[in-house]
């Protein structure tokens, strides 16, 4: 049952139009100021316009540019799907993976912005689609959608409310990506010694990974696959692989590894595959596909795995991977790379700096899941009117 006062409306009755863009290949013009815009440009924040979006001539624009105006959402209907944003008079042309929305003046443009991006909408969109390949979002689908419409006033009321968590997540998104800045300027100024922290003058040492790094070759008296582990991808840590199914009659041979170990993929350290084993993994076990090894007493793990932890250093890492199939990076090579190394206590004093900010990057980012999902589960609430708002 609706709340009082409520309606199920089509979306298509709530529109002036609904149409996606041209079907055709525009003349581009790379000196024009015009861009020709598909669904991935589509974005929560507005339009992202990328290094590679074409550029389309004035006259293309003057003939294709149609009906989209003020009181406009664009909606990613091709591969991406769903992806909403306001239309903001930006001079563009529209290609067929995305559509526009042109919302009736008596309807406010906001509330059903956030309608269109609920999960209810969101998860029936999904699972219209059509395409194999490519998945696409029909507009007779999108036409059909059925929207939960209060009063004007009380769209207006839920629109806002809706708003003001959107400004603080955007909020919270900004301090993260500047904090993520931040601790990314300090790796560079800190591990290479372009900025020293007070109290340290000493001159570094060239000094290879083996001053600090020690192979462990420690074989399992007994292999057990469910006691296996891995090592994700872009520095996402270590963690517990699922069995394999014909890991138990597996000839290969594994080594246990300890708490505390630096341990790297073979074929994947270049793209940040490497981590340090945690407590909760103490006794488990890998290949010599994915080495393992101790830290000696005048290195500061978290200090090394930073430097590691680099673009820069990735890229050096890649040009030392040899093989004729899948590359890797064996542990000799490995052992041998060369870095420019503070004494220990400087390590340490780095290494606590660059902790820090890691704790304020982690806590933004809780900060920024919990927003989103209040968000959410706030949606649910409003757009259904399960909880009502006072309008003034």
């Amino acid at each position: 049952m609706l709340p009082e006062g409520w309606k199920e409306e089509r979306l298509g009755d709530l529109c002036e139009k609904i149409s996606d863009g041209i079907h055709t290949t525009p003349n581009y013009d790379e000196n024009s100021d015009v861009f020709f815009v598909n669904g991935n440009n589509i974005q929560t924040d507005g339009l992202n316009f990328f290094e590679n979006t074409k550029k389309v001539s004035q006259r293309d624009y003057e003939k294709y540019k149609k009906d989209i105006g003020s009181n406009t959402i664009l909606m990613s209907i091709n591969g991406t799907i769903g992806n909403t944003c306001l239309y903001n008079n930006e001079r563009v042309v529209l290609g067929k993976s995305a559509c526009y929305l042109n919302i009736k003046k008596s309807i406010d443009l906001i509330f059903i912005l956030h309608s269109l991006r609920s999960s209810h909408l969101q998860n029936y969109f999904l699972s219209e689609l059509t395409g194999t390949t490519i998945r696409n979002l029909s507009l007779k689908t999108i036409k059909s959608s059925n929207i939960l419409l209060p009063p004007l006033p009380e769209q207006k009321k839920i629109a806002a409310i809706l708003s003001t968590w959107d400004r603080a997540i955007e909020g919270t998104e900004k301090l993260l990506a500047n904090s993520q800045q931040q601790k990314k300027a300090l790796m560079q100024q800190l591990l290479t010694g372009k900025k020293r922290l007070p109290g340290f003058t000493g001159e570094w040492k060239s000094l290879k990974l083996k001053t600090f790094l020690q192979e462990s070759i420690i074989p399992s008296p007994q292999p057990d696959p469910k006691k296996r582990i891995t090592v994700r991808l872009s520095l996402n840590g270590v963690e517990k692989r699922e069995v394999r199914g014909t890991e138990s009659i597996d000839a290969t041979n594994y080594f246990t590894r300890k708490a505390g170990q630096f341990i790297y993929g073979k074929q994947n350290i270049h793209k940040g595959a490497f981590g340090i084993i945690p407590k909760i993994l103490d006794g488990f076990e890998t290949s010599q596909d994915i080495p393992c090894f101790d830290f000696l007493p005048n290195a500061c793990s978290a200090w090394l795995f930073y430097y590691l932890a680099r673009e820069n250093i990735h890229n050096t890492l890649e040009t030392k991977m040899t093989g004729t199939g899948s590359k890797r990076l064996n542990q000799k090579t490995f052992l041998n790379l060369t870095c420019l190394a503070p004494p220990l206590s400087e390590q340490k004093a780095i290494a606590a700096v660059l902790t820090t900010a890691d704790e304020e990057i982690t806590a933004l980012e809780s900060d920024l899941a919990r927003l989103r999902q209040e968000k959410k589960a706030l949606m649910q609430q409003l757009l259904t009117g399960k909880r009502r708002v006072t309008v003034d």
